[in-house]
């Protein structure tokens, strides 16, 4: 609803103004009302700010003009996010050797796809891949994914497999991160999930469904493997390929800390000077 009341507001003060989209848009969208609203802000904008490209494909498609559309990706808080001492890591937090853990990192909601990982466990073993799966979240208001959860580990007999660790703070996500073979990304929505990012800003390799910005972050089979959507098939032969690949994190972890919020925050005030500048040049005075 904030870009619907930014455009009345910026005509009731004669101000210009901008909206950003981070995911959740496009659902919103089904609403006939709510999309009607979003077109009508879209079109009066004076910069679109989309985390993907995908998004920016979104709001052209509901009238922005795309000169005024704009890709600015989230940042990584690397003062938190960075590269922990891995085997040390692994021990503080019981990962055990021999293993291969994958991590997977966000509200325990149906979208994120924690449940879709685990049903793939007894899949991977088959294949001689020995993993174990590793959540880390709490509820969250888009439904509950736990009963389904619930329901894979009991009927496979995965009890030593999964581990629900429960919501975190961010540095004992990150030396999850730090720890993990693989991080996990099994949603079937997003826009740029910053759990990706902050993997990465650890050095963790990354398994990744082809949703929001995904591919601009992991951007090559160097960063980690990209499955499509809802096809368990191919989010299973991604796991087995990076399982067994070799990864630099060391260069994982500086590619991702290369766009820090820093960087983010002055992409935004750049083009907020430019819409500034071009709101006086059209001014009468």
């Amino acid at each position: 609803p904030e870009g619907a009341a930014a455009l009345r507001l910026a005509r009731r003060f004669a101000r210009p103004f901008t909206v950003t989209l981070r995911g959740n848009e496009p659902a919103h969208a089904a609403s006939p009302g709510k999309r009607r609203q979003m077109a009508e802000a879209l079109r009066h904008a004076a910069a679109v700010i989309a985390v993907s490209r995908a998004l920016r494909d979104f709001a052209i498609s509901l009238g922005a003009p795309p000169a005024r559309c704009a890709v600015i990706g989230n940042g990584v808080d690397t003062a938190v996010f960075y590269p922990r001492p891995r085997q040390e890591a692994r021990a503080r937090l019981g990962m055990q050797e021999g293993r291969i853990h994958l991590l997977s990192a966000g509200y325990l909601i149906p979208r994120k796809g924690h449940h879709r990982l685990a049903a793939l466990l007894p899949a991977l073993h088959a294949a001689g891949v020995p993993a174990d799966l590793w959540i880390v979240g709490g509820p969250g208001r888009e439904g509950d994914a736990r009963p389904e959860l619930e329901r894979i580990i009991g009927e496979h007999g995965l009890e030593r497999c999964v581990h629900r660790v429960g919501p975190a703070a961010p540095d004992v996500l990150a030396a999850y991160m730090s720890a993990c073979d693989l991080f996990c990304l099994a949603s079937s929505r997003e826009g740029w999930p910053n759990v990706v990012h902050e993997a990465m800003a650890c050095g963790a390799p990354v398994v990744a469904t082809r949703v929001g910005a995904v591919e601009d972050m992991v951007p090559g089979p160097e960063f980690g493997r990209i499955a499509p959507p809802d096809d368990p098939e191919a989010l299973l032969a991604a796991l087995i390929e990076a399982s067994r690949a070799r990864f630099d994190r060391e260069r994982i972890a500086r590619h991702a800390a290369s766009r820090s919020w820093d960087r983010v925050a002055q992409e935004t005030a750049d083009l907020f000077e430019s819409i500034l500048k071009s709101s006086v040049s059209r001014s009468p005075g």
